[in-house]
């Protein structure tokens, strides 16, 4: 079967099966399914379906295919074109707001709409305008937006062991998960010492390891289905780190 992305409008990078969300996006689906999962949650969006996700999260997801095909729309939010959109119209924000990272958006006729109109080109100050008309739709349906979006503060100190169980299998670096925790990496180093009494690598090496051991025993799972969302970079790498680790190959429960 011919497999055929489609993208009607792009507006921005495209986005990865595992990442970091640097800047809000709007994304709709038009064909297909997308399922995402965020450490904490899991969301399905499906055709007609659209969202906000939001900016310095992690995120994994897949894709599902309609008919061969799959196809989205995606306009970047990044933090410079709202902030000349909040100069240009005056828009504030009170704070910051705690919620998903794929916040499912009000049903608007208008976005969809907006959506079926979309032609090219997608750059330069059309990008703007595009993205301006969306803006607008989105806080006339749902002024609450407005603490999301306009919020540009820097992630706050959190609880790093929390944190650390809930994103254990994310494959960032080490300076991402210092700045997400609210931390310098200095201090996210020393912080990890005393929170876990080892290095932040080692930790996460060894957690990840446990987690598979858990899921090839207990859960009967193949090393192929695990080892990239486990954060294991290929199937290679998760086998010579398990065998080092318990002693034998990952190719079945121990006897």
């Amino acid at each position: 079967m011919r497999v055929t992305e489609i993208k009607s409008c792009y507006i921005g990078p495209e986005i990865s099966p595992e990442q970091f969300v640097a800047e809000h996006f709007f994304l709709y689906m038009a064909k297909g399914r997308l399922n995402g999962f965020d450490g904490s949650n899991h969301y399905t969006l499906r055709p007609g379906e659209y969202c906000l996700a939001r900016k310095n999260r992690l995120v994994r997801y897949n894709k599902e295919l309609e008919n061969g095909q799959i196809e989205k729309v995606i306009l970047m939010l990044d933090e410079a074109f709202l902030k000349r959109f909040q100069e240009r119209h005056g828009v504030t924000s009170t704070g910051h707001v705690p919620g998903d990272t794929f916040l499912q958006l009000r049903r608007d006729d208008r976005i969809h709409e907006f959506v079926a109109a979309l032609t090219p080109p997608y750059d330069g100050e059309n990008a703007d305008a595009l993205r301006s008309e969306l803006l607008r739709l989105l806080l006339e349906g749902q002024p609450s937006l407005a603490d999301i979006l306009f919020d540009f503060g820097v992630p706050a100190k959190i609880n790093l062991e929390e944190f650390m169980h809930r994103n254990f299998r994310f494959n960032i670096p080490i300076q991402r998960f210092a700045y997400l925790t609210g931390r310098s990496l200095s201090a996210f180093k020393r912080d990890f010492k005393t929170t876990f009494g080892e290095t932040p690598s080692r930790w996460l090496v060894d957690r990840r390891l446990q987690e598979a051991h858990f899921l090839l025993e207990r859960e009967r799972k193949k090393p192929s289905d695990i080892y990239f969302e486990l954060g294991f970079e290929n199937l290679s790498h998760f086998s010579y780190a398990f065998k080092k680790r318990f002693g034998r190959a990952p190719t079945g429960p121990m006897r």
